[in-house]
């Protein structure tokens, strides 16, 4: 039976760009030797698979067996690694930093001191000037070695003043440490469970973060400081659903980028992570103008280097960008039109939020089924992310076959859905409204069904403004689906009047 699994010599392969894939050739091509060409026909073969079967591998190079197989991909591995490396990015910083470094060791190696001295002299003053600290506390460890095993009397006070500079940095990176790791535990907190449900949800998040909150000075922070604490506040307040909080955070996030522009290319994707989240800040707060203005922001980037820098930037940046776009399409009404932005994504938690968003877009256009489709990818998916997006899929799923009027399908559903919201916790006054309605409904003649639409509709209005309950509204236009069934149009329809009352006098909230 063939060996189908994923294979990491495989997937890096298949990540080449065709500059690459010439470059490595060229590379093991300098030495002629037997192993050497087996590799490249071992390489060329995995090449023209499009999926990794091991049987078939060994049949299109039978000068290795499958014995050596195992060895020879190793061998490969580390051969192609070898070789991406000496392909010299003149912006990549990490890059430029590495090779000054092994420059520096070399030098001292020969015996070279002052020349060794002066190459962490460069690599410090290019690593202050681009913010990499981590570079100047090894720069600075190597400087003490050196002044240390040997008398250099490069300066005067030369121990004091690498003391002073190494504690300096030291204060700078314990700082960095604990903001990272409470953005990354914030964030962490909202991928396994979404926003804060309850009171005690509440009560626990806020505790944590004021907790393990260190003390700091903005005006001594430098760029990587502020920018995990601008992400820590930023999940805390999407968390706590305080949308102000989140969109202040996040504006800081995009600010400080535009204070440094070339952190962009640098740091690409903490840039496209803010951009995208300062966008969906604004489609939260229904800020429509600044929505198309940042929007058009990202669109350029997209178009630059900076975007295009990386696999991984060029990626970041196409899922965000299209998130944004359908975003754009359900400020504006325009379901329909927003259906033609419909693409795979291969990762986890992107493809669950792309098949949510992709589910609206069809309940929006009024495509219930196609709805539906999308949204049993989510249900049917067993993997232990965002509870929150799992609850509101089979909310919608229910929504979904109540407009198609599957009855009896609905009494199933009703309670298993209910259920598993209320297993994770996830049931709020809301979502009990909306079950207890639908539940109803089905003994209401049809001259009674309008008013308890329009009675419905009154009660969650009055919850809009409660921060526990607009969960439910972020992820449901809930409101608009009502007053879609009590005029008898469309959802996007509804949306696309907002959207052009909006226009008339739109600001931004906050």
């Amino acid at each position: 039976m063939p060996n189908r699994s994923t294979d990491n010599l495989f997937q890096l392969i298949k990540s080449l760009e065709k500059g690459e894939k010439r470059n490595f050739k060229l590379y093991v091509q300098r030495n002629s030797a037997d192993d050497n060409l087996k590799i490249i026909q071992l390489f060329d073969a995995l090449d023209k698979l499009s999926e990794y079967d091991e049987t078939a591998l060994l049949k299109k190079v039978p000068a290795i067996s499958k014995q050596q197989l195992s060895n020879a991909k190793a061998h490969l591995y580390k051969q192609i690694l070898s070789s991406l490396r000496l392909l010299k990015d003149d912006d990549n910083i990490d890059i430029q930093l590495h090779e000054q470094m092994d420059f520096a060791k070399i030098l001292y190696n020969k015996g070279l001191y002052f020349q060794s001295l002066k190459v962490l002299d460069k690599i410090k003053d290019i690593a202050k000037q681009h913010n990499q600290i981590t570079f100047q506390l090894q720069a600075v460890i190597f400087e003490k070695k050196i002044e240390a095993l040997h008398i250099t009397r490069s300066i005067g006070n030369r121990a004091e003043a690498l003391s002073a500079e190494s504690d300096s940095i030291n204060q700078h990176l314990s700082l960095i440490g604990k903001l990272s790791n409470l953005a990354l535990q914030m964030y962490g907190w909202y991928i396994q469970h979404g926003h804060a449900r309850d009171k005690k949800d509440v009560h626990a998040i806020k505790s944590f973060f004021e907790t393990n909150l260190p003390v700091y000075r903005v005006e001594e922070m430098g760029f990587y400081e502020k920018l995990y604490l601008y992400q820590a506040y930023c999940w805390y307040g999407f968390i706590l659903q305080d949308l102000l909080m989140y969109y202040r955070y996040t504006k800081k996030w995009v600010e400080l980028f535009d204070d440094v522009p070339f952190m962009q290319t640098i740091e690409a994707g903490q840039y496209i992570r803010g951009m995208h989240n300062l966008l969906s800040a604004h489609f939260n707060l229904n800020n429509i103008d600044k929505f198309e203005i940042d929007l058009q922001r990202f669109e350029r980037f997209a178009a630059s280097e900076a975007a295009k820098s990386t696999h991984n930037a060029a990626i970041q940046t196409f899922v965000y960008l299209h998130i944004s776009k359908i975003n754009k399409h359900f400020l504006q009404g325009t379901f329909t039109e927003g259906l033609e932005l419909v693409s795979c994504i291969n990762d986890k938690h992107r493809v669950l939020v792309f098949y949510y968003k992709i589910a609206c877009l069809y309940f929006g256009s009024g495509d219930n089924e196609k709805a539906i489709d999308y949204l049993n990818k989510i249900i049917h998916w067993k993997v232990n992310l965002r509870t929150d997006l799992q609850c509101y899929a089979r909310l919608l799923h229910l929504i979904a076959h109540y407009e198609l009027g599957n009855y009896e399908l609905l009494e199933y559903l009703i309670k298993s859905v209910y259920r598993f919201m209320a297993k994770m916790n996830n049931l709020s006054t809301v979502e009990e409204e909306v079950f207890k309605f639908i539940r109803k409904s089905f003994s209401l003649s049809p001259k009674k069904l309008i008013p308890a639409f329009v009675t419905l509709k009154e009660k969650l209005e009055k919850l809009e403004g409660n921060p526990l309950e607009s969960r439910s509204f972020m992820y449901l236009d809930i409101i608009g689906w009502l007053e879609s069934k009590i005029i008898n149009v469309p959802v996007q329809e509804i949306r696309r009047q907002k959207f052009l009352e909006g226009r008339k006098g739109s600001g931004v909230k906050g």
